[in-house]
């Protein structure tokens, strides 16, 4: 499991959002708490496994070398200061409440907008300040009360300046128009203009409190089958690769498919799908309740269906959603030929599901110290230009970085920070392959944020999760091609080339056929038809056939697979992940063979923040995702893994 930063242009209610499945409602153009949230890109079975070589002693916090912290004392030099802080927020909610009746004219919501923008700002630091510390440590106390407190007070300014969206959005659109136009307003023209766009899916305030109301009743179907699935769903007893008896877990499940013993694979397989039939009509009726929300919510908010309405926000076409599953059908042939050379590396009659992530080469230890995994990485990313290399250099030297584990620190890895501030990377670091990946991803976050930050105002300086994983999975594919350039091991360079591969089958292939399903479940719901457990089971199973080929052997077992997938419940948020990946890959492939001129496009991306719509940003610096060339950009990376993959198999 990979964990990742995304950036979220949203308030605490579009936070609550993306971890609720609650749907999409209009709020402002600038966040009021932070500006990402730490979540994990939890996608079921999706990179394999990389060795883990764990260090001989995990340290104290206090242990810790001060070289190997993050310097905090960048955002608050003391406590004192933090506290100093927090006050002034509180006495700035008092101000804001003195606009409530008065945002009818140029003047009072200019002034309105500059003190919410300083409360947002303040709030922001004080949060990511807050939540830094306890990271550093879950269990110490101290930081523990100071996160909660942190977060309270995220509630409170939300609460202080609930009325500022409805109020503005209760005046005509003449007036509305005219506020647009209004010189005195330019800084804010785009936060008008998009309460301008969101009007017509406004209700009466009445009904927005009706509906705000049913927000928690909305939550219960992503709650209940997380319930279910993390807490009451019991697995049975498969044997390991020793023989023993081991109890089947969430966690323990990819290991077991990864396993070199073909049985320990397929008695996983048969246990984990076998256990979710038993389940079948509860876990359908809850899926089927998520889907029933948000077609309530589709129709209330008078949107045609309800994948509109969950492209709405980020103003993407569903041109953008139907291309994505368009041009990867015209590519299914690809995935059918990868899956052809996985049947022979493995040296199989027949493949199976349970064999997609059986290791197609030995374990190989590329055993990689962090000095030389900074080295590597900077190295790698040498095509972007000197700019770029001394903000990375900078962000290596100059405390971004926390970068071991040490007791009670929060695991994965993630990149965060606040408008006005340098950003910051956690990390846990180990000597291998899989933390030099993750290096070069969160420092591709943590330079968009950067650039983003140092090139507009703070309204503007946030982008979307469409753009998010664009900048880390961009580092990532440029660190792999300078890992393959300078291989002349072949176990080594098939042991990067399945790496890379198998990301293209599961955040490519894979997540555009999760995409796929929701939207063939939602329409037919649209159409009013029945959505039985048989009916996701025959759905689900069909587009497996389609999407790996005559080549495998879709298991009957497969067609539960829908049943223990997450996601489905933060509906048609999936395809983000392909767009994001496809759109890296078509930049990478853009800056290896024109130079320069695709660097600045690329360095106009990462500038431009989120002052623009994300399909227009993208559009700007080269790479059109409403045109199905990116996604064939990135097949034609793909196709040339696979051609290098057979030449070695020879």
């Amino acid at each position: 499991m990979i964990k990742l930063a995304i950036p979220l242009t949203a308030s605490l209610a579009a936070i609550s959002l993306l971890c609720s499945t609650a749907v999409a409602v209009p709020v402002s153009a600038k966040p009021i708490l932070p500006r990402f949230v730490a979540v994990p890109k939890y996608v079921y079975d999706t990179i394999p496994r990389r060795l883990y070589k764990p260090m001989n002693q995990v340290l104290k916090r206090s242990e810790v070398s001060k070289d190997h912290r993050w310097k905090l004392e960048d955002l608050y030099p003391n406590q004192s200061a933090w506290d100093a802080e927090f006050a002034q927020v509180r006495k700035k909610l008092g101000e804001i409440s003195g606009y409530q009746g008065k945002l009818d004219n140029a003047s009072s919501i200019a002034g309105c907008f500059a003190l919410d923008d300083e409360i947002s700002l303040l709030t922001e630091r004080l949060y990511v300040y807050a939540n830094m510390r306890h990271h550093e440590d879950m269990a110490e106390a101290k930081y523990q009360a100071l996160s909660d407190k942190s977060k309270k007070l995220g509630v409170e300014v939300g609460e202080a300046t609930s009325f500022i969206t409805p109020e503005i959005l209760s005046l005509s659109e003449e007036q509305l128009t005219g506020l647009i136009a209004d010189p005195s307003l330019s800084k804010y023209k785009r936060t008008l203009e998009e309460m301008l766009r969101q009007k017509p899916h406004t209700l009466s305030k009445s009904e927005e409190a009706l509906l705000a109301q049913v927000g928690n009743v909305s939550q219960a179907p992503g709650t209940i089958f997380g319930m279910l699935n993390n807490a009451d769903l019991k697995f049975p007893k498969v044997k390991n690769e020793q023989g023993e008896e081991v109890e089947l877990t969430h966690g323990r499940y990819i290991q077991f498919l990864e396993s070199k013993n073909r049985d320990v694979r397929r008695d996983a397989f048969k246990a984990m799908y076998e256990t979710y039939g038993k389940w079948r009509n509860t876990i359908a009726a809850t899926l089927n309740a998520n889907v029933t929300k948000n077609l309530f919510y589709a129709k209330a908010r008078r949107y045609p269906s309800a994948l509109e309405m969950s492209l709405f926000g980020d103003n993407i076409p569903q041109s953008v959603y139907d291309n994505l599953i368009g041009t990867i059908h015209e590519f299914l042939p690809l995935m059918h030929r990868y899956m052809e050379l996985r049947k022979k590396l493995l040296k199989l009659d027949e493949l199976h599901m349970y064999d997609l992530f059986a290791p197609l080469v030995d374990e190989f230890d590329m055993d990689i110290t962090y000095e030389e995994a900074k080295k590597t990485v900077y190295d790698s990313l040498s095509p972007l230009g000197d700019e770029y290399r001394k903000v990375l250099q900078e962000g290596f030297d100059g405390g971004w970085i926390d970068i071991y584990e040490n007791e009670g620190k929060r695991s994965g890895a993630y990149s965060w920070g606040a408008y006005g501030t340098h950003p910051y990377v956690l990390l846990n670091h180990n000597d291998n392959l899989n933390s030099m990946f993750t290096l070069t991803h969160e420092m591709g976050h943590a330079l968009h944020s950067y650039y983003s930050d140092d090139n507009n105002e703070y309204r503007d300086a946030q982008y979307t999760i469409f753009l998010a994983e664009v900048a880390s999975t961009l580092n990532e594919a440029l660190l792999m091609n300078y890992l393959l350039e300078k291989s002349t091991d072949p176990k080594e360079k098939m042991y990067l080339l399945t790496y890379y591969a198998d990301q293209f089958r599961t955040t490519v292939f894979r997540q555009t056929m999760f995409a796929e399903f929701e939207k063939i479940v939602h329409e037919r719901a649209e159409k009013g038809e029945a959505l039985t457990p048989q009916e996701f089971s025959s759905i689900y199973y069909d587009l497996n056939e389609k999407y790996y080929g005559k080549g495998m052997v879709v298991d009957k077992d497969i067609e539960m697979e829908w049943a223990r997938i997450p996601h489905f419940y933060t509906s048609f948020y999936v395809f983000k992940y392909a767009t994001g990946f496809s759109a890296a890959t078509s930049f990478a492939k853009q800056i290896l063979d024109e130079g320069q001129p695709a660097v600045e496009r690329y360095l106009g991306f990462l500038k431009s923040g989120g002052k623009d719509y994300s399909i227009n940003i993208l559009k700007k610096a080269g790479v059109d995702m409403s045109s199905p060339e990116p996604i064939r950009q990135a097949m034609s990376v793909f196709e040339s893994l696979l051609e290098q993959m057979e030449q070695l198999t020879k």
